[in-house]
């Protein structure tokens, strides 16, 4: 069902809001919040959730994946459904690492197509038995969702595969992407159905459901949520070409923690956000955070473990140990290497068997003593390609046979048909070595249940003949473009396309001495044994836990429409400006003290035209023609520049480049607000800013009379991130003995006096107006950036000091709802110049009912 208050978001996705069938009745709430049951379902009728607060007090985690953790069957006596839990899937193990007093709700489908006349009782009975919540998707909606965009989009685009030809993956088909939408946001109506929004945690699964954190964060602006990503993230180059690619970021964005297997996958994520999002990331602690309006995103990098005791209890069973019996006879006398992947064509089981054929050649003496064993399982997704792989696979197989096989030995044996989990845990066992070629993979954890089944058991080992207390051996050779790579540090890694390395390192494996074996395993074990899916899900909801930390000390408010929506998280005392506010303050009052930023206040930030318009001039004069008001522009340009742009205001206070120099009005001198004996150092930061210049397409450096820029806004956002690192590292080694400060801002590196910011000039004008006997009982601060701060903290401090009256309005404004010291927002340029037309018509109807006197204005240029 499709609640009216998400409609917006599927309309601007897929045009109209989809039909799911008849309304269903809901189901009991596990907890429940006032009033949120009626905005879901108006069957009050039908309703048996409780209108009272939730009297739940443990912990909650609420678990979203595409599918619930459930094995169904319908019962062959009496046709009813039989449900059981699933022990393979990660969603279910993750459970072990929250905790025994952290309660569990799932939320996802079930693998089997259940009608609609059953969908209520099953619903019902999964909840009460297994505390899950299905998801009921039409099978249409379902083809076009995981089948579809999932399947045919999302996963061969993360997989580096691009759709150069109808035949590479699928071209981009908004009617699939309407359904994505679609199906997350009746995954969102499941999780509003059982959620307490104010306790419970929301943990979301994989590339299925990347834009439900835009809907549950839209109805729960303060939802504890995070998401782990399972698959890889691809390069900025090759995921900029999804026609939905900022859409996709952005709903992610609205989680709290989201998570990566491996640092190269969040590299990845990080870059595609600053280039295509112009968003930052900051390192502290240990932590990496994103910063999106006012929120901090957290980046988490841990790869997933497997279940030790799932695999141990089946290593005890019996049926294993018959298996690994009838394996030791079957390859009496040879070396086993095994390989275990999906039939896709990420997985490269054809590069394998092409390294097994040239292993064959290049070492003959292998034959009869080496055998591969591939077990394929069925592909997850369907197409030409899949039968493509197929047909390879057989083919190559037959081929290598044929040539290297005689009787009673097969090179390559072939398992293509479905095994019981404890035979492919004996298959593990008995092989002296593992391979995993894929091309692309998330993560694989089959490394990681090879290691886990090689250190065995007592039974094992005398079914084997083995020492008990012999060191166990085991060997890998690893894809270096898998996810477990990294973690296994004892494997030899490979190239997988250099089919030629790849022989070579099958043959070192088998080559390696016993002691040297014996080291790789007892490292890679102790790894794998101690980083298992309960670390990591326990790891996962302490991060998660704290990057919710601080959802009641900010207030927040949602802004945007669709799946543009994102959530504000502000200072509680930060609210909008009104003009009706100001203006009655200003009437009030007899000495004003008003400072202007220019680039980003006065004019737009990033305007091809950078020369003030005739209609901010004119509110200028106006304002600077009332007695009661002193107003200075301050600016980082420089003072020439400034000089010929404002020749016409000739009562505006002007301070250029961030406040070095100053000039009270049209007719005054420059002073300068900090003493600087001499400008050698710039002889020396020169030469280095040229050398950068050079090495850095794009970049360029300004030069004033008081500092030095280095700009590098046109270059390359990454490639300019590390160079203005290099290059602030660099200047503050050359100029450590020189009265300089040197700071990095929004794409620049500025070499600048000791002292010198936007704030002297907020400190001069106060100190001026208290020694001429006129406290200011009115102050307006204006500005868009970072350096406007320095004003902020300044007037805001000066609000308990001696230069302001004791009922001094001070209005520190910032442009744009974001993190500043200013108490005040407004939202654009276009608000502030009404907000100061307003105040310059206060003045003029002023005049006209009282006598005229001196005026002064101060505007920020910068």
């Amino acid at each position: 069902m499709v609640s009216r208050s998400y409609s917006n978001l599927l309309d601007l996705a897929s045009g109209d809001s989809p039909t799911f069938g008849r309304e269903r009745k809901r189901f009991p709430r596990v907890a429940t919040v006032p009033g949120l049951l009626s905005e879901v379902d108006d069957d009050n009728c039908n309703s048996v959730g409780s209108d009272a607060p939730s009297s739940v007090s443990q912990e909650r985690m609420i678990i979203v994946g595409n599918q619930l953790p459930l094995r169904a069957h319908r019962n062959a006596d009496d046709g009813e459904w039989c449900f059981s839990w699933d022990e393979d899937s990660l969603l279910l193990q993750l459970k072990d690492g929250l905790g025994e007093d952290v309660e569990v709700i799932y939320v996802g489908c079930l693998k089997e197509e259940v009608a609609s006349n059953e969908q209520d009782d099953v619903a019902q009975t999964l909840l009460e038995t297994f505390k899950c919540v299905p998801a009921f998707l039409p099978p249409e909606l379902f083809t076009k969702f995981y089948h579809g965009f999932c399947k045919q989009h999302l996963w061969p685009l993360f997989h580096y595969m691009l759709p150069l030809s109808p035949d590479l993956g699928g071209r981009f088909d908004r009617s699939l992407w309407q359904a994505y939408v679609s199906v997350n946001k009746i995954f969102a109506d499941k999780v509003m159905e059982v959620i307490s929004p104010d306790d419970d945690y929301v943990w979301v699964h994989d590339y299925h459901l990347m834009v439900l954190p835009t809907f549950l964060r839209k109805r729960f602006n303060m939802v504890k949520l995070g998401f782990f990503l399972h698959s890889p993230f691809p390069s900025s180059e090759i995921y900029r070409t999804l026609p939905v690619r900022d859409e996709l970021l952005r709903a992610l964005l609205n989680s709290d923690l989201i998570g990566f297997h491996t640092f190269d996958y969040a590299r990845h994520f990080l870059s595609c956000c600053s280039r295509m999002l112009g968003l930052s990331y900051q390192s502290r602690r240990g932590y990496i955070g994103l910063e999106y309006y006012g929120r901090t995103v957290s980046i988490k990098i841990l790869p997933v473990g497997i279940h030790i005791g799932q695999l141990q209890s089946v290593l005890n069973l019996p049926e294993t140990e018959a298996k690994v019996a009838e394996l030791r006879n079957q390859f009496r006398g040879q070396t086993v290497l095994l390989g275990v992947d999906d039939m896709d064509i990420f997985k490269g089981i054809s590069l394998k068997l092409l390294a097994m054929e040239q292993l064959l050649m290049q070492h003959p003496e292998n034959t009869g003593e080496v055998v591969l064993v591939q077990i394929a399982n069925p592909a997850r997704g369907r197409g030409r390609d899949v039968q493509e792989v197929q047909s390879e696979t057989y083919a190559t197989v037959e081929r290598i046979n044929n040539t290297f096989g005689r009787t009673g030995y097969d090179p390559v044996v072939l398992i293509d048909t479905p095994l019981q989990f404890y035979e492919r845990i004996a298959y593990y066992v008995i092989a002296e070595c593992c391979l995993v070629t894929a091309v692309r993979d998330g993560m694989n954890l089959i490394p990681y249940e090879y290691i886990i089944c090689r250190q065995g058991n007592g039974k094992l080992d005398e079914t084997l003949g083995l020492n008990p207390l012999a060191p166990k051996m085991s060997m890998l050779v690893l894809s270096e473009f898998i996810g477990c790579s990294p973690s296994l540090s004892g494997a030899i890694r490979v190239n997988p396309w250099n089919i030629d390395a790849v022989a070579e390192s099958m043959d070192s494996a088998l080559i390696v001495s016993e002691a040297e074996k014996q080291l790789r395993h007892e490292k890679h074990y102790r790894y794998v044994s101690t980083h298992d899916v309960a670390y990591w899900a326990h790891s996962f909801l302490q991060d998660l836990e704290r990057a919710c930390g601080d959802h009641l000390r900010k207030r927040c408010w949602g802004i945007g429409f669709g799946l543009g929506f994102r959530v504000i998280a502000l200072d509680p005392n930060f609210r909008k400006l009104s003009v009706e506010h100001i203006v009655s303050a200003y009437k009030r009052t007899k000495n004003r003290a008003i400072l202007l930023d220019y680039d980003g206040t006065l004019m737009p930030t990033g305007s091809l035209s950078t020369t003030p318009n005739i209609e901010a001039v004119g509110i200028l004069n106006n304002l600077c023609r009332d007695p009661k008001n002193v107003v200075f522009l301050v600016s980082g340009k420089d003072r020439k520049t400034l000089t010929e742009w404002f020749s016409c205001c000739e009562k505006l206070g002007i301070a250029a480049e961030h406040g070095y120099f100053i000039r009270p009005n049209h007719d005054a001198d420059w002073e300068t607000c900090v003493s600087v004996p001499d400008f050698d150092w710039k002889q020396i930061a020169e030469p280095v800013m040229i050398l950068y210049t050079e090495t850095t397409d794009g970049s360029a450096i300004e030069t004033k009379e008081s500092a030095l820029v280095w700009n590098y806004l046109y270059a390359d956002p990454d490639f300019g991130f590390c160079q203005a690192k290099e290059l602030l590292d660099h200047l503050e080694s050359v100029l450590a003995n020189e009265p300089v400060s040197v700071k990095s801002g929004q794409h620049i590196v500025e070499v600048k006096p000791q002292g010198v910011n936007k704030g002297l000039v907020a400190e001069h004008l106060l100190m001026t107006m208290q020694q001429k006997g006129k406290l200011p009982d009115f102050v307006l601060c204006i500005g868009d950036d970072r350096s406007d701060e320095d004003m902020f903290e300044v007037i805001m401090r000066a609000r308990t000091g001696p230069s302001l009256s004791p009922v001094a309005e001070v209005f520190a404004c910032t442009v744009g709802q974001k993190p500043s010291k200013a108490k005040y927002y407004v939202d654009d340029r276009t608000e502030i110049l009404r907000m100061l037309q307003g105040l310059a018509n206060a003045s003029e109807q002023a005049a006209k009912t009282a006598p005229q006197a001196s005026h002064r204005v101060i505007i920020d240029r910068e």
